[in-house]
């Protein structure tokens, strides 16, 4: 036994020592939060905690999909199929208003398993290791971005979006010495969890400090398709070009089927921007071995040519927040977002004491905003906010708002 222990210590200290950094994942906390508790047996329980689509899978994926299993019997392409990528580079161009031929489906778009991995694995090829290197991330943030940051060799720099400036980035607030030894931003626009929108203005004086301090920019858009009103959001790509930086360099965006399409089990996303930045992304893909299926791509050249699924899901999705503001407006400062599906729900009292009484109390369950979030200089913009995702049916999303309803007036 005294030989294991030892081997087992050996294999330990052997380990990339950066992961000794990365924090829990805010799921797990929740679940220890819950761990005590009780809540009623005679009330169904209602996950508003994970962003997970419940959603139906359009048919227009799930067609190709069952017609195209054979084509498991082939490699995919790391850069996928011509098809695919050009499908892409027309959807971009449409939903952004760029000019024809913008974008370059042969050296400015590759196919990713999901925009989680590809996250992950863009701050691991352009980061250059040194002790003074940061990657800057909102905050609250996706806890994927530190991660990224901790495992390339970086530090990461946390610029907080609170409540006081309707969580926007302020980022003529970040010191210069600080951008000096920037190499890669992440921000995400829908925001998670805010659900706020960087405006185009802000997004063209990012790109002008990139240009001037050459760092990445690498814009998580995932939640861009879940808007209201008609209001679309801006997209990095779309403020480059309106900057005259038609080549888009140091601008990546990030994108996916799983939130537009509710398709979050077929890991299918892209990544488009820069070439010279793709090329060496391509590059490390190319040794990560991280393909898209063949089939999932024949299926994902379906869903981003279509628009009608899309449409009736933002439907789908403005009704439940109606339903839901509507009974919760009047007890607490409940608020639709500008996009994506969470409610970033100010609370009066302690999110985590929030979150746990809600869910013993109620059999809700949602998300203390500070496990999306890291406390700098005393400050956490998590605090007294909780995270509410909007993604179960209508009917139970108006059960679990009457029970927070409740919860709240009975505080």
């Amino acid at each position: 036994m005294r030989r294991l222990n030892h081997r087992h210590e050996r294999t330990l200290a052997i380990m990339n020592p950066d992961l000794s950094k990365l924090q829990p994942y805010p799921f797990e906390k929740l679940a220890t939060l819950k761990a005590d508790c009780t809540p009623p047996q005679d009330l169904a329980h209602i996950a508003l905690s994970i962003g997970e689509p419940k959603h139906p899978a359009p048919e227009v994926a799930l067609k190709p999909l069952r017609e195209n299993l054979d084509a498991i019997n082939s490699y995919p392409l790391t850069r996928g199929m011509p098809e695919l990528r050009q499908s892409i580079a027309n959807w971009l161009q449409n939903r952004f208003s760029l000019p024809a031929g913008a974008v370059n489906a042969d050296n400015q778009v590759i196919p990713v398993n999901g925009t989680r991995e590809a996250l992950f694995a863009f701050a691991q090829a352009v980061v250059e290791r040194s002790d003074d290197a940061l990657v800057l991330m909102p905050n609250p943030f996706y806890q994927i971005y530190e991660g990224a940051a901790l495992l390339a060799g970086a530090t990461p720099y946390f610029y907080a979006t609170t409540r006081d400036n309707n969580y926007q980035p302020d980022f003529d607030a970040i010191p210069e010495a600080i951008w000096q030894r920037c190499q890669l931003i992440y921000i995400c626009t829908p925001g998670n969890p805010t659900g706020a929108v960087i405006s185009e203005a802000e997004l063209i004086k990012l790109i002008e400090k990139a240009k001037r301090y050459d760092f990445i920019i690498a814009s998580d858009e995932c939640y861009s398709e879940i808007y209201f009103d008609g209001i679309k959001p801006t997209g990095l790509l779309q403020a480059a070009v309106n900057s005259d930086n038609e080549s888009f360099k140091n601008c990546v965006v990030f994108h996916s089927l799983s939130k537009r399409s509710n398709l979050p089990g077929m890991r299918s996303g892209f990544v488009a921007g820069d070439a010279d930045v793709m090329k060496a992304f391509l590059l490390y893909r190319t040794y990560h071995g991280c393909a898209m299926p063949p089939v999932h791509q024949i299926a994902s050249i379906a869903a981003w040519n279509d628009e009608q699924h899309v449409e009736q899901n933002r439907q789908l999705y403005q009704q439940k927040f109606d339903a839901v503001l509507n009974i919760l407006s009047p007890v607490c400062e409940a608020q639709k977002p500008e996009a994506g599906f969470y409610i970033w729900l100010h609370t009066n009292i302690d999110e985590a004491d929030f979150a746990k009484q809600l869910f013993d109390q109620q059999n809700v369950t949602v998300l203390p905003g500070s496990y999306l979030s890291r406390t700098v200089d005393g400050q956490n913009p998590g605090s007294q906010h909780v995270r509410m995702a909007l993604v179960a049916p209508l009917d139970e999303c108006i059960d679990a708002a009457n029970r927070i309803k409740q919860f709240i007036e009975n505080l």
